[in-house]
């Protein structure tokens, strides 16, 4: 419980040190620890459930060649497992929204929304590398990397609106920008709509998903072989 915390407290902290004093990066009126934070509990919970998932089939190999069951269960278990982290993440975040006299707007209805697609992206990309995983081994080292390309790639300690307009749908295609945008929109207020690049996001994160399903029902029979 307490790493749950710590992780997304610390690099809250030292976004704020080195990007909001320092650089003085905007953050949309909102005091910029809440901005990062806000983002950091999804992008938090992502990180983690893509790490566990995709390394959830190798993990069982010992109860997948001795039993039959639906293989699909372990990747999901993984990322739905997240959630419990992101719940203690979540009530510090409630924490600061207290401090800094924060009140959500009505949006805040929209939040379980937002929720379920940072839990679809999750999954969507955690079938495909948990997949590759079984096949080829070392793509478990290639997530930390990926991670954190893909943050910088996304809002996280930046607003979306420095992106150029042109770029923003193209932007968009990135899951975690909708997310991301999303869990700001509903929860701080004053956060910007996310617009068109949610939906963008949505149908990335469709596709993404039901490829990963193809993908791993395909292979799954020769899971049992491989591992």
């Amino acid at each position: 419980m307490a790493w749950a915390v710590l992780q997304p407290i610390l690099a809250t902290l030292i976004f704020s040190i080195f990007f909001g004093r320092l650089a003085r990066i905007p953050s949309d009126g909102v005091p910029y620890p809440v901005f990062v934070y806000v983002a950091m509990v999804p992008w938090q919970y992502f990180t983690n459930a893509l790490t566990e998932s995709s390394n959830s089939l190798v993990a069982s190999q010992n109860l997948i060649k001795k039993v039959y069951f639906p293989r699909l269960v372990i990747p999901m278990g993984s990322v739905l497992a997240g959630l419990v982290d992101f719940c203690f993440a979540f009530i510090v975040l409630i924490g600061m929204m207290f401090y800094y006299g924060i009140h959500p707007s009505p949006a805040i209805f929209l939040f379980p929304v937002f929720l379920l697609l940072a839990v679809c992206t999750a999954l969507a990309v955690g079938l495909w590398m948990s997949a590759l995983n079984v096949q080829y081994r070392d793509v478990k080292y290639t997530i930390t990397f990926l991670t954190q390309f893909w943050m910088f790639a996304t809002p996280v300690v930046y607003p979306a609106g420095l992106v150029p307009a042109k770029w923003r749908m193209l932007y968009g295609l990135n899951p975690m920008v909708g997310v991301v945008n999303g869990f700001r929109y509903s929860l701080l207020g004053k956060a910007a709509s996310p617009g068109p690049m949610i939906w963008v996001s949505a149908a990335a994160v469709a596709v993404l998903l039901l490829g990963g399903l193809l993908y791993f029902r395909k292979m799954e029979s020769t899971f049992a072989d491989i591992v």
